[in-house]
């Protein structure tokens, strides 16, 4: 078995944004992200300060938007003003968020040709259309995965498990315009194993820490693991228990080091883009 480190993928891809950024500044556009920040949160910290890291050497500026803790008109009215500001060629809005505010009624106040993680419910549905649209950067990110590492996907068969609108179902519809076979498995469905067991690409998505072990896997197929479980310990494990399925899968992507490490490139490319570039 082999592990698909996605670090060197990744700094691949920041290498071309970076030049691609360039291009464009010569004619004096700055593409520009823009994170809203509704609640304190370690994890939305870290997430910060990893994507400000990538986004200065790439010359994507980056800006920070904080609304008050509890204040759910204040994450719309942000949302609502940054979609409007022609300055702005991307906005996330970063979890947790606000009681009574979840992220699809968010999304929606994400114009959609900013919305470069796929929040709005818009994007979504252009995505099940096959028009245009941006697909959120983890689900982007599996697809950059699978293509580097040179799978075939034309007709082959992949089970998904896990059905959010953050990476199993956007993730079904990219597999599917890839001219994959396509199941998406979730918590109520009946033999996990003998459906995954299928699969010639397998994508754990579910997060539930090791869930997905041996008896899940068929020889040789590709296992992309999307989880990211804290342990007691403090460090970070995924959906798939790599040590077992070793024997019997052909590549397996580690967590951390694998799909998280693209996913940030990916969400930046998406700003290049929707900033013309």
């Amino acid at each position: 078995m082999t592990l698909i480190d996605g670090r060197p993928l990744a700094a691949e891809l920041r290498q071309q944004l970076a030049a691609a950024v360039s291009e464009l500044a010569a004619t004096g556009l700055e593409p520009t992200l823009a994170a809203v920040v509704a609640t304190p949160d370690p994890a939305t910290e870290w997430y910060l300060r990893s994507l400000a890291r990538a986004a200065a050497p790439a010359g994507i500026v980056m800006r920070e938007v904080g609304v008050e803790e509890g204040d759910a008109g204040g994450v719309i009215a942000a949302l609502d003003e940054l979609s409007a500001d022609p300055g702005v060629h991307g906005i996330i809005c970063l979890t947790p968020l606000p009681d009574g505010l979840d992220l699809a009624e968010a999304g929606e106040h994400i114009a959609p040709a900013k919305d470069v993680d796929g929040a709005n419910p818009t994007s979504l549905g252009r995505l099940a259309a096959g028009l245009p649209a941006f697909a959120p950067a983890t689900a982007w990110a599996v697809l950059e995965i699978l293509r580097a590492w040179g799978t075939d996907l034309n007709g082959a068969e992949a089970v998904v498990v896990g059905r959010s609108t953050v990476v199993g179902k956007p993730l079904a519809l990219l597999l599917l315009a890839a001219n994959a076979t396509v199941t998406v498995c979730h918590s109520r469905t009946r033999g996990l194993a003998a459906v995954t067991r299928r699969a010639d690409v397998l994508v754990a998505a579910v997060g539930r820490a090791r869930l997905i072990g041996a008896e899940h896997v068929r020889e040789g197929a590709v296992v992309i693991d999307v989880g990211t479980n804290a342990t007691d310990a403090g460090g970070l494990v995924g959906d798939v228990d790599t040590a077992a399925v070793e024997a019997v899968a052909s590549a397996v992507t580690p967590v951390p080091g694998g799909v998280g490490a693209v996913t940030t490139a990916v969400l930046l490319g998406n700003v290049l883009r929707a900033a013309g570039g």
